[in-house]
């Protein structure tokens, strides 16, 4: 079981990883979005493609009095979300189930 153990939590720490990963790509995308880069700029479309898909399906579920601001929200819900990500499925759920695998 030890073996299973192990792959598990390599598992989580992939996840993390990829989940710090996207976390760094949504910040660029902020911060692309504030400086008003050139659209055609191969990384500002590269962090367009790998933010946008998921912000639409965010926006979608949004309630409409966020818009009215002029500020959005998007990101910030994103990251809150991968946060929660985070904590609760990799580090409770699958690095838990790592340790009760590795104890037997």
């Amino acid at each position: 079981m030890n073996t299973l153990g192990s792959l598990v939590i390599s598992l989580a720490q992939v996840l993390q990883l990829l989940i710090n990963i996207y976390t760094y790509i949504i910040a660029g995308s902020v911060i692309i979005s504030w400086v008003g880069a050139d659209p055609q700029n191969p990384i500002v479309r590269f962090l367009r493609q790998a933010t946008e898909p998921v912000f639409y399906r965010v926006r979608k579920i949004m309630p409409k009095a966020l818009f009215r601001t002029g500020l959005d929200f998007t990101p910030m819900i994103v990251l809150i979300l991968l946060i929660l990500i985070e904590n609760v499925v990799v580090k409770n759920l699958i690095y838990g189930l790592a340790q009760k695998l590795l104890a037997r």
